[in-house]
């Protein structure tokens, strides 16, 4: 079990593997999605990753209104009703935080301590944003849309709202949403109700929920959220470069039974379908592959479905399991020729780490299952 270390300022690198207390109150207040859930073509609600920068704030919808301005000719104030009557679409996209995998690097950033799990897809429904912006008619300058939450808090020694931009040309395409609800109900105040956006393709810090306003920009949008956070650099005062769209990652369901500490899985000799999902916000997902001695080989796996092509992509394995000790893993290639690494992208914020997935697999005997309880506290 890991051990609660000395208090530990936010930013900061941690050389020891032991989990912080800062760590922990992020860990608990946020939750990734198990990777049993992988099953699903949409992921089930209360099962979809979640993270949340500040607090859940409290909104009442009869009060709500969202404002677009700024740079425009005819800035708009709009109920949840009013934007609720607007044309609707329902589209599955996978969100995944830009920080999954953090928890796996060394030295590993201060900051929510994700494994792999940090996904999820589910069904949006709501606008498109593109007619609304058009209504409002940016001026010929405009060069950016900013997107800010209800939600307060400070990060960085800074007092902020939530709020991130996206480039005009990126704001105005078809698939990025308004949305009110999520896989058929209306949003739940996690999710950021009443009214968030989703951006397909993007990591996960993009799709700001609680939205109170939409703002036009004619110059570079310089908040804490787009010009401090959200970068891969390796080393201090770095600018680095800002974290957009979603590298390529596969995960499978771990097969057989696990153990309830370490997670080893046990499994029974023979043929056993191994199954799992595949995404990238660059390109379609063109392979995924297995390996099951820890990368040393692969073999092509066959690949399935997309609830969408903003969704990630079933992909399953024969696996003749002998017995032994395996390490299996499974890496996804997109049609750009992006490949899954095998080793993590390091980074001072922990960010882009798409490390190729491993579990560690016992096949065919019971003595690793009862030294692993024998070692369990």
């Amino acid at each position: 079990m890991a051990k609660l270390a000395r208090p530990v300022v936010a930013g900061t690198l941690i050389d020891e593997p032991n989990i912080t207390p800062e760590e922990l109150q992020l860990a608990v207040r946020n939750h990734s999605m198990p990777l049993e859930a992988l099953r699903y073509d949409i992921t089930p609600l209360g099962l979809h990753y979640l993270l949340i920068h500040f607090d859940i704030p409290a909104v009442d919808p009869t009060t709500w209104e969202l404002s677009i301005g700024g740079h425009v000719e005819r800035p708009l104030k709009l109920s949840l009703d009013q934007i609720k009557a607007r044309p609707a679409t329902t589209l599955a996209v996978t969100l995944e935080c830009a920080g999954n995998g953090r928890a796996r690097m060394s030295p590993r950033p201060l900051s929510q301590p994700w494994l792999n799990e940090a996904v999820g897809t589910a069904e949006w429904t709501g606008t498109r944003l593109g007619p609304l912006l058009a209504e409002a008619h940016p001026h010929d300058r405009a060069v950016e849309v900013v997107f800010t939450g209800i939600d307060r808090g400070v990060q960085g020694g800074i007092e902020q709202q939530y709020e991130r931009s996206l480039a005009l040309r990126d704001a105005m395409r078809d698939e990025v949403l308004l949305v009110w609800a999520i896989n058929g109900q209306p949003l739940t105040p996690q999710h950021g109700f009443p009214l968030r956006l989703i951006v397909p393709g993007w990591y996960g810090m993009t799709q700001v929920k609680w939205l109170r306003s939409i703002t036009v920009l004619d110059h570079a949008f310089e908040g804490f959220q787009q010009a401090n956070a959200y970068h891969y650099r390796r080393e201090q005062g770095e600018a680095g470069e800002p974290v957009t769209r979603m590298r390529p990652r596969a995960l499978m369901v771990p097969p057989g039974v696990p153990d309830f500490m370490t997670r080893t899985r046990f499994v029974e000799p023979g043929r056993h379908e191994l199954v799992g999902r595949a995404w990238s916000g660059r390109a379609a997902i063109s392979k995924a592959e297995l390996s099951d001695d820890g990368g040393a080989t692969w073999s092509e796996a066959t690949l399935g479905g997309a609830p969408s092509e903003y969704a990630w992509r079933a992909w399953s394995y024969s696996w003749n399991a002998t017995p032994g000790e395996h390490e299996l893993c499974v890496r996804a290639t997109d049609a750009a020729g992006n490949v899954q690494p095998s080793n993590a992208n390091w980074s001072l914020e922990g960010v882009e780490n798409n490390a190729i997935q491993r579990v560690q697999v016992v096949v065919g005997s019971t003595d690793h299952a009862e030294q692993a309880a024998a070692d369990s506290p």
